[in-house]
């Protein structure tokens, strides 16, 4: 039998938070200004018009509208 307790527990309880990436807004949504529309890496997406992009690739609604997917997966706002 082992004398000794075994080691390992100050070794873990490490763990990232989760990032809840993906796409929040589809196409022909309405949406609010400043409602996040994409949480991305990188530009997988790419803002279009009525869309701001943030310092973490999130694309977010700057004017109210509906949402629009472009082909080349531009992400646009059409105004109402």
């Amino acid at each position: 039998m082992a004398h000794k307790k075994g080691q390992g527990a100050s070794r873990n309880g490490r763990d990232s938070n989760p990032q809840y990436r993906g796409i929040k807004m589809y196409d022909g949504e309405p949406c609010r200004a400043g409602n996040i529309i994409v949480r991305q890496c990188g530009t997988k997406f790419h803002a279009g018009q009525g869309v701001g992009q943030g310092r973490d690739f999130t694309l977010f609604a700057l004017v109210p509208g509906k949402v629009s997917y472009d082909s080349r997966r531009r992400i646009s706002i059409q105004p109402v």
